[in-house]
């Protein structure tokens, strides 16, 4: 038996938490996260997804983030509620996730605090700001000095993810290093982006038309990542998706050995 408990924890993997949304099918309530967000972190971060619902509220958090070395917060079909960064909804037809908005705001506060690493996508990388204190465009197509980053719904899948745009990485910084490049070339599937930035977050990247697309805190000391882009979308042919995934699962490793 102690060889074989020896074997496993050898063999033991960095634990993330994924936070998973409110979907509505038939008239029954799920709970979905999608396998394109889970593949790159199993396959190219060498982690082990934990998936939490978060309709339940917030009451088991800290049991959640007492098994996990690392937080990973996805984009989704929804929209944060406005009103929590003093704001009316200016955008009424879109889906919202008040239980999400409600479990991974207070997620972001305590994952920071207790030094876990933080890898954000899309929505995750708003909530992150929004739970900082600061605020979104809701309609950033409709701010003149911006393009229209929306994708097509008609078009194929592959065409909706394609590059089409340029993210200019800030000079010297550790983002532009990892992928040793200052452009890069990314997809676009949003319609709104930080405006105003929370307490602590820096940014690392931007849009030509200077929407921000990169961001990171530096006042903590572990990894902290959130991207406006999808870079989990066929991240195994992307080499700064699998240098990006690559590094969060290192830092979700490290944070393993650490807390041993």
């Amino acid at each position: 038996m102690l060889i074989k408990n020896s074997q496993i924890e050898a063999k033991r993997k960095p634990v993330v938490l994924m936070s998973m949304g409110a979907q509505e099918r038939g008239g029954h309530d799920y709970q979905v996260m999608t396998v394109k967000y889970i593949r790159p972190l199993v396959e190219h971060a060498g982690c082990v997804p934990l998936l939490a619902p978060t309709c339940f509220g917030t009451d088991d958090l800290e049991q959640y983030l007492s098994m996990v070395d690392g937080v990973y917060l996805t984009g989704a079909g929804t929209n944060i509620d406005p009103t929590l960064y003093g704001q009316e909804n200016l955008t009424p037809e879109k889906q919202q996730d008040k239980g999400r908005d409600t479990f991974d705001l207070p997620l972001i506060h305590a994952a920071l605090k207790m030094g876990l690493p933080v890898f954000a996508i899309c929505r995750g990388m708003q909530e992150i700001n929004v739970a900082l204190g600061g605020d979104l465009h809701q309609k950033l197509y409709a701010v003149p000095s911006k393009s229209d980053h929306r994708e097509d719904s008609d078009e194929p899948i592959d065409q909706q993810y394609a590059d089409v745009h340029q993210v200019q990485l800030e000079a010297g910084s550790w983002i532009a290093r990892l992928l040793d490049k200052e452009t890069i070339a990314v997809n676009s599937l949003h319609g709104q982006a930080i405006r105003t930035l929370g307490k602590g977050v820096r940014v690392l990247g931007r849009a030509e038309d200077s929407a921000i697309e990169v961001i990171d805190l530096p006042d903590f000391p572990q990894f902290t990542l959130g991207v406006q882009w999808h870079p989990e979308w066929k991240a195994a042919h992307n080499p700064n998706s699998v240098k990006m995934y690559t590094a969060f699962g290192d830092a979700c490793r490290q944070r393993m050995q650490e807390s041993r």
